[in-house]
């Protein structure tokens, strides 16, 4: 097992990774964080390829390691007849395998589910792409900007009257690797009852779709098309961000709280809309907002963010501020939640990375380490798992069907 002590709650189960660059290092990374041994197998001779995505620092990248902590790597050249059949090996010792490739990658190598499955009728292979394994563009590559667009998200992300705007996160990436942890535990949790693996199919644009249950919920029922509204919400009002004198907040007011209206006219010097019949239920509001926000606007202006926050959080009236990436690192409550925790890196040292948000209370999981060099634990690994001897070893590394190390190259 790792060299990374744990008491996830996957802490028995063993995951192969043939992932790469964001979507299914997520997923596998997310399982590492809660106990899963992940050994990542790269393709020689250059590894995943998010090893040359920036930040690099000394020819190491920031990205990487961000998510790929906590896993070994080896490195085995599966273009070859023994490279494969030690893959065929290797599988039969393993609960899951991970890989995000085009579908068809892996039958065109001879190594698609049929085939594993028959060597480990066990096994819980998950797949990740953009389109699905089934459907008339199950073919087409995709990036997380390309499913996106596809599935809708942008339609509804910007400003009123201005152009789509992409979130500025990798919302395609990472729903589509929480949605194959999701799909992978419910697997394992399906085999402990059975005893038989099966393949977990999550496609890109699925999870877009299924992530904007409002969007479509609010179009089947009312065949009205959702647009893009910046930051406030399409049916409760106010429920946006409002700038300050030194900055934004954003304020949630509440569906069916008695008084929150009034009070939030209150407190902003505004009490003669309180009874306004154009403002007078959030229904209301929502019809009217392009009347109601100037007003609210001009009020939160008048004082810093810290002198609005403090009598509406004494209302109960949901409301924060907005922070940036520094502040929410300064987060009292993110560091009282332990969400970043402290991993050395050969080259970088100590280094904050986001720590994993489900909390346990038995088995409680975390990251256990950094990230690996491609083919760093190819010798223990195929020690570990297969029995395979030294001089074994060292006639597969010789003829490069295993690796141990990656050469230099320039990176940018």
């Amino acid at each position: 097992m790792p060299p990374f002590p744990t008491t996830g709650p996957l802490r028995d189960v063993r995951v192969l990774d043939l992932t790469w660059v964001l979507s299914g290092p997520f997923c596998t990374a997310t399982l590492a964080d809660l106990g899963a041994d992940v050994v990542k197998l790269e393709r020689p001779p250059f590894g995943d390829v998010s090893r040359t995505t920036g930040p690099i620092i000394d020819g190491e990248s920031g990205y990487f390691f961000s998510v790929n902590r906590g896993k070994r790597s080896i490195a085995l050249d599966l273009r070859s007849e023994e490279g494969k059949a030690i893959f065929l090996e290797l599988i039969k010792e393993f609960d899951v395998l991970v890989e995000n490739f085009t579908p068809g990658s892996m039958d065109g190598l001879g190594l698609g589910y049929g085939v594993l499955s028959q060597v480990n009728p066990k096994l819980i292979y998950a797949a990740i792409s953009g389109y699905g394994q089934t459907g008339p563009e199950r073919t087409k590559p995709a990036l997380d900007v390309i499913v996106q667009g596809a599935g809708g998200v942008m339609s509804v992300t910007g400003e009123p009257g201005r152009g789509p705007v992409r979130p500025g996160l990798s919302l395609g990436d990472i729903t589509a690797g929480l949605y194959c942890t999701i799909g992978i535990t419910s697997a394992l949790h399906e085999r402990d009852r059975s005893g038989n693996g099966q393949m977990v199919d999550i496609s890109m644009l699925d999870c877009q779709v299924a992530i904007q249950e409002n969007a479509f919920m609010r179009f089947h029922l009312s065949g009205e098309l959702p647009e893009r509204l910046g930051t406030r919400h399409p049916t409760a009002v106010p429920f946006q961000a409002f700038q300050t004198a030194d900055g934004y907040l954003v304020i949630a007011l509440s569906w069916g709280v008695p008084n929150q209206w009034a009070l939030l006219c209150s407190e902003l010097g505004v009490t003669e809309i309180i009874d306004d019949p154009r403002f007078h239920s959030a229904a209301a509001r929502s019809r009217n907002h392009a009347e109601l926000e100037p007003i609210l606007q001009a009020a939160f202006l008048t004082k810093p963010t810290a002198a609005w926050l403090e009598p509406l959080e004494r209302y109960g009236i949901p409301s924060g501020p907005l922070n940036d990436i520094r502040q929410v690192t300064e987060d009292p409550q993110v560091r009282a939640r332990d969400m970043f925790r402290s991993v050395h890196h050969k080259v970088f040292g100590d280094v904050p990375l986001t720590n994993t948000p489900v909390k346990l209370s038995s088995t409680p999981g975390g990251i256990r380490g950094g990230s690996p060099d491609m083919g760093q634990h190819s010798r223990e690994v195929l020690t570990e798992v297969l029995g395979l001897d030294a001089a074994r070893l060292d006639d597969l590394i010789a003829r490069q069907v295993v690796w141990v190390e990656r050469p230099e190259v320039e990176l940018g």
